[in-house]
């Protein structure tokens, strides 16, 4: 796993280091937080994508070896959230195909937890 943050209120950003703690351990799941996308197969976005970093979002993602997944993490990535309907901001699907969407404002590291879970379920893992 990769994680790219976009920007925003970056409390997505701290319930998902949350979720890497001990007190919730998402490695025993087999995810680990890899430093470089070359070494990832899953990306995890928080914040809302702007015209601005929506280019380095992708260029990240063409960097992930085959296969690759997209996590969108809180109402922010999925749709804009609080920014939703401003001239620059879209969602996570509009630039990159999104496998598991985690809804929440921000959301709890047991939703970050149970909807990577459910991605590794789809892959047969």
């Amino acid at each position: 796993m990769i994680h790219f943050s976009t920007g925003g209120c970056n409390g997505c950003d701290i319930e998902l280091v949350a979720a890497l703690t001990p007190r919730f351990d998402i490695e025993r799941f087999g995810a680990l937080l890899k430093g470089s996308p070359r070494h990832a197969d899953v990306l995890l976005v928080t914040g809302a994508v702007t015209r601005q970093v929506r280019d380095r979002l992708i260029r990240i993602y063409e960097q992930m070896p085959e296969p690759k997944f997209v996590v969108a993490i809180g109402s922010c990535a999925i749709s804009g959230g609080v920014f939703q309907g401003c001239y620059n901001v879209t969602g996570v699907d509009n630039a990159l195909p999104v496998d598991a969407y985690i809804p929440g404002c921000p959301p709890k590291p047991e939703a970050i937890i149970d909807g990577i879970v459910k991605l590794l379920k789809k892959l047969g893992y």
